[in-house]
């Protein structure tokens, strides 16, 4: 899933949270439970913690923040100035999104590249579309421009691109980035009890207003061949970790061979064509959840649970159009 643009307030369709109890503030002063909601980003978040004040101005703060950094969709952004060849430093937010990127890149044997920029506007699902449906003399021209582990960043701080017109998209980590960051600002401010949802990414800590570990419920999609429809699946308690999840049925274009995805393969350059309807993911940091669940959706389900058994730290729950795959310690299913 290398994120494009949704469609705003669609509430994601995997996960959702589930919140028996939001005790909210009675007044200021008081370590209690608050709730913070809105639109970023073109889809919604979701945000509970416990604080002895209001935070939710710093929550959009810190946003925006990422959007300076990180969104392919503002010009004015830092990954836009990239993109053109201007010479500019990385900050902070591209240096850790790209190396976690060069990260999971490895771990997935390339099937996550957020250097497949070009071909996913070539396809209609990035920041510039052409409008009509891409030759193979077009696609491989674009795929000459990818690959991420033939990226860098220099001593000085500027990214050295594998072509000059080669472009990076990092949609497809940032949401669960922006949800640590998040939480890292909740926990610069004394606050240790928190949930972040950006557009279906889940960052956790803490305890929920129950006292307990956060419950988070996982709705399984169910391919009908015409639609995709949801049943609940599973409901998990964990904290201290980033929940992520990847749905291909989520966006698609008809084209006059039929629907393609938006998770497009770095070796070929199409829409992948995979077993796997949905990949939530479990990590250490939303971050990394977020791109695992993408790097799951470009491989075949036996492929994906492989690599997710391989990687420290991480756990999935892989929905194909066949089975249920769940690596070893993924949290007990209630």
């Amino acid at each position: 899933m290398f994120i494009t643009r949704k469609t705003v307030l669609k509430f994601p369709h995997i996960i959702y949270i589930m919140l028996l109890s939001l005790v909210m503030s009675a007044c200021d002063g008081a370590a209690s439970y608050r709730n913070a909601e809105g639109v970023m980003w073109n889809t919604t978040y979701h945000v509970t913690y416990r604080a002895d004040r209001d935070l939710h101005d710093s929550i959009i703060m810190v946003m925006k923040q990422v959007e300076r950094s990180l969104s392919p969709f503002a010009d004015s952004s830092l990954i836009s100035a990239v993109n053109r060849g201007d010479s500019v430093r990385v900050d902070s937010l591209l240096e850790r999104v790209f190396r976690a990127s060069v990260e999971v890149n490895r771990a997935s044997d390339g099937a996550f590249d957020p250097t497949v920029a070009p071909l996913v506007n070539l396809w209609g699902y990035g920041y510039k579309t052409t409008g009509v449906e891409p030759t193979q003399e077009a696609i491989d021209s674009m795929l000459m421009l990818v690959g991420i582990a033939e990226c860098s960043i220099s001593p000085e701080g500027m990214v050295v691109k594998k072509h000059p017109a080669t472009e990076f998209n990092f949609s497809a980590i940032t949401k669960g980035y922006g949800c640590d960051l998040v939480g890292e600002m909740f926990r610069r401010n004394g606050c240790e009890d928190y949930m972040v949802e950006i557009g279906g990414e889940i960052a956790l800590s803490g305890r929920s207003p129950r006292g307990r570990d956060w419950r988070i419920m996982v709705d399984a999609p169910i391919d009908c061949d015409t639609a995709v429809v949801h049943e609940r699946m599973a409901v998990v308690e964990l904290t201290g970790r980033g929940v992520a999840t990847s749905g291909n049925y989520r966006n698609y274009r008809e084209t006059s061979d039929g629907r393609t995805w938006h998770t497009i393969s770095p070796r070929d350059g199409r829409p992948a064509v995979t077993d796997l309807l949905s990949a939530t993911v479990i990590a250490p940091t939303c971050m990394l959840a977020d791109a695992y669940a993408t790097a799951c959706m470009a491989r075949q389900g036996s492929e994906a649970m492989a690599m997710i058994e391989s990687a420290a730290g991480v756990e999935a729950l892989l929905v194909t159009r066949d089975t249920i795959l769940v690596s070893k310690n993924f949290p007990e299913i209630k």
